[in-house]
């Protein structure tokens, strides 16, 4: 048997430990979520590359194809609640010129900065620059004026 006095306390010892451990596992926690955003955020540029690319590439003349690309793309990243900070929308409708038989396309790419301020708490700093392109043969039988 121990006497009173040899027998080691432990008081304060769980507070300490969480201490210890809070930040590095309230850090890991926030990269995780910022490696999320950065994920459902790339694939909701694809998305939106694509529907604009497939939007444009039925329209009947290339001024209409670049209008139609841009609403489609913001329409899409807007349905799927990504704000971009800064959003670029090229859209090459030089397809639209191909000589008769042969297949035109129209490229899409999508840039779009992506802040970190609304994951893990208001205010966290940094941002990552996001790109996709997606490119669909111009339609054959879309309607001539």
């Amino acid at each position: 048997m121990t006497s009173p006095r040899t027998q080691r306390r432990d008081d304060g010892s769980a507070a300490l430990e969480t201490v210890i451990l809070a930040p590095p596992l309230l850090l890991f926690v926030a990269l995780a979520a910022i490696g999320m955003r950065v994920e459902v955020a790339g694939g909701s540029i694809e998305g939106a590359a694509h529907d604009a690319a497939r939007a444009a590439s039925i329209a009947r003349d290339s001024r209409q194809a670049y209008s139609d690309a841009v609403t489609t793309a913001r329409r899409s990243l807007g349905a799927q609640g990504l704000h971009c900070a800064d959003l670029d929308v090229a859209v090459d409708t030089g397809g639209f010129s191909a000589p008769p038989g042969r297949v035109g396309v129209v490229k899409v790419s999508i840039g779009c900065t992506v802040t970190f301020a609304d994951v893990a708490a208001a205010g966290m700093p940094g941002s990552r620059r996001i790109n996709a392109n997606f490119t669909s043969p111009v339609d054959p039988f879309r309607a001539h004026s």
